[in-house]
C-alpha cells in the first residue's frame, strides 16, 4: 500500500510541476514578472518533493523485508 501512496505522490507532483513550467513561461511571456517569483519556487518544491518520495519508494521496493 505504502507504494502506491509513493507513486501517487510523485504523480501529483509531477502533474503540479508541469503546470507551474506552464504558468511560469505564460508570465514572462506576458511581462508579469511578480508571478514568476510565486510560480517558480512551487514548481522546484515540487520536483523535490517528487525526488525525495521517489527515493522512498525505492528504498521500500528494493527492501529485503517483504
Amino acid at each position: 500500500m505504502a507504494k502506491k501512496v509513493c507513486w501517487a505522490i510523485i504523480f501529483i507532483t509531477i502533474a503540479i510541476n508541469v503546470v507551474m513550467l506552464q504558468w511560469t513561461i505564460e508570465a514572462y511571456l506576458g511581462l508579469e514578472f511578480d508571478k514568476i517569483f510565486i510560480y517558480s519556487p512551487i514548481a522546484v518544491g515540487s520536483s523535490i518533493i517528487a525526488l525525495i518520495t521517489f527515493f522512498r519508494w525505492k528504498k521500500l521496493e528494493y527492501s529485503d523485508d517483504k
